[in-house]
């Protein structure tokens, strides 16, 4: 997968795949910590040749992200 990063062009994660209305990063990622991550397509700024760019910073991206655990939980109710 291509690279996720911020508007401020600070790398996010790494594009799993597309599910939905949200991209799935790749737990195998520096920035990852072995898990999964979630970010809404609302968050999509621009996609480029080998990377999709955000409309926020990293910081604040990796603030907000969802966590598998976290997206399970918001769908069981």
């Amino acid at each position: 997968g291509g690279a996720l990063v911020g508007s401020d062009g600070q790398h996010v994660g790494t594009v799993d795949k597309v599910k939905g209305d949200r991209i799935k990063l790749a737990r195998n990622d520096p920035d990852a910590n072995g898990r999964h991550h979630y970010v809404p397509c609302s968050w999509i700024q621009s996609v480029e040749m080998n990377s999709v760019k955000l409309n926020r910073t990293a910081d604040q991206a990796q603030q907000s992200w969802q966590t598998e655990e976290t997206v399970y939980e918001s769908s069981a109710f």
